[in-house]
């Protein structure tokens, strides 16, 4: 096992270093540093930059966009764009649903979909979670019933993330009748959010933000090609899925950003005439976040050195990352509210009330909020300590 990069590993982030210095745009850094909220528009002026160079897609075949990158070269520069500040661009599309099309989708769905995610033409969301079926997907209820050459989809889904922007969902729908095996009957299709049928309705998260959503079908209809592998075969596409949604989570440069931050900040906040930075107490919760971010580092390294050597996608393990790495977010994230003290409650839209350092104060607690949400999506933290226990453990 070597955890060391190679000296042409070495070379490559220093070129993607010094790219990312000279062409990510100062604006769309420093809303990232700032916790700011990052529009639609932000987003999609990084994807374009990134695509017009080539680098959008990394993890894709070349024949469809890819840049050829081996696994640690594809590590290296999401890690890279995380600790630069660069805004996430949407996983959903990228780096779930597309992989999904490359394995599994037909050659029309290819060629239909893939274009237009890399150049960000059309956006995705995702159809998973329903009331009552989230931690345990395998009990959605969500029917499509065959007519002709169409579904007819009718049910709910919920915590639908950013629905009211997206162009096509990737969903889970009920083909087959449940049986005590819920998994089987399930078949993973391509709904146009624009079909006559579709309602959706926003739910505003306790940080005050339209991020996610219900949405609902009544009667939708949705083409036979439209199904991706096979009828009643859409529980392997979603495990496929979710283990690349999992390993993507960890964001360890983003973690390693804030972080940073979070030390410089604390020692601008004083407590008993001194930097807060220098509070045995507060050092001591920040030491136990930066051993453990270290230790994550590693076991993904482990993973990654294994990919090199086998070349197979991620399997059981990423649950590892999954829950390491969504609670170190959220332990920085409650540490920032800690140092910003009283002044990390918002009392009006941020864009009117703050500037400067009492901006960013502000900011903290709305972040605080909004992560807690990273140890549900995803398949629940209790969820993936169950598949370690089952998958790895044997028990």
């Amino acid at each position: 096992m070597d955890l060391n990069y190679s000296p042409e590993e070495r070379t490559f982030r220093d070129e993607v270093r010094a790219w990312l210095d000279a062409t990510l745009p100062a604006d769309l850094k420093e809303k990232v540093a700032s916790f700011a909220v990052m529009t639609k528009e932000d987003t999609q002026r990084w994807h374009k930059i990134l695509a017009d160079k080539g680098w959008v897609a990394p993890a894709w075949p070349v024949e469809w966009g890819g840049t050829g990158w081996n696994v640690v070269q594809r590590y290296i520069f999401e890690e890279e764009c995380g600790y630069a500040g660069a805004p996430q661009l949407p996983a959903l599309s990228l780096m779930m649903c597309a992989p999904v099309l490359i394995h599994y989708g037909t050659q029309a769905q290819k060629q239909r979909f893939l274009p237009r995610i890399y150049d960000g033409s059309e956006s995705w969301c995702q159809g998973y979670s329903e009331p009552g079926a989230g931690s345990d997907l395998s009990a959605l209820k969500t029917k499509a019933r065959r007519d002709g050459d169409h579904y007819i989809v009718t049910g709910q889904k919920t915590w639908t993330t950013h629905a009211q922007w997206a162009d096509w969902m990737f969903c889970l729908v009920r083909t087959g009748s449940e049986s005590p095996k819920q998994q089987e009957g399930i078949t993973f299709v391509l709904i146009d959010m624009k079909a006559p049928g579709i309602t959706i309705r926003p739910l505003i998260l306790m940080d005050g933000s339209h991020e996610v959503n219900e949405v609902f079908f009544d009667r939708v209809r949705v083409p036979v090609e439209n199904v991706v592998h096979q009828e009643g075969k859409g529980w392997t596409v979603a495990k496929y899925l979710l283990g690349y949604e999992r390993m993507n989570q960890g964001r360890i440069g983003i973690a390693k950003r804030t972080l940073a931050k979070l030390k410089d900040y604390a020692s601008t906040q004083v407590k008993d005439g001194r930097p807060l930075i220098e509070d045995i107490r507060f050092r001591d919760r920040i030491a136990r976040v930066e051993v453990e971010l270290l230790a994550l580092e590693l076991t993904n390294l482990r993973m990654l050195d294994q990919m090199r050597r086998t070349g197979r996608p991620p399997g059981a393990e990423v649950s590892i990352l999954k829950i390491k790495g969504t609670e170190i977010h959220q332990a920085i994230s409650e540490l920032f509210v800690l140092a910003a003290g009283p002044q990390a409650q918002p009392l009006e839209p941020l864009e009117s009330a703050f500037e400067g350092p009492e901006a960013f104060a502000a900011a903290v607690a709305p972040r605080f909020l909004n992560l807690r949400k990273m140890t549900i999506y995803g398949g629940s933290n209790e969820i993936q300590r169950n598949i370690i226990a089952k998958m790895m453990l044997g028990l």
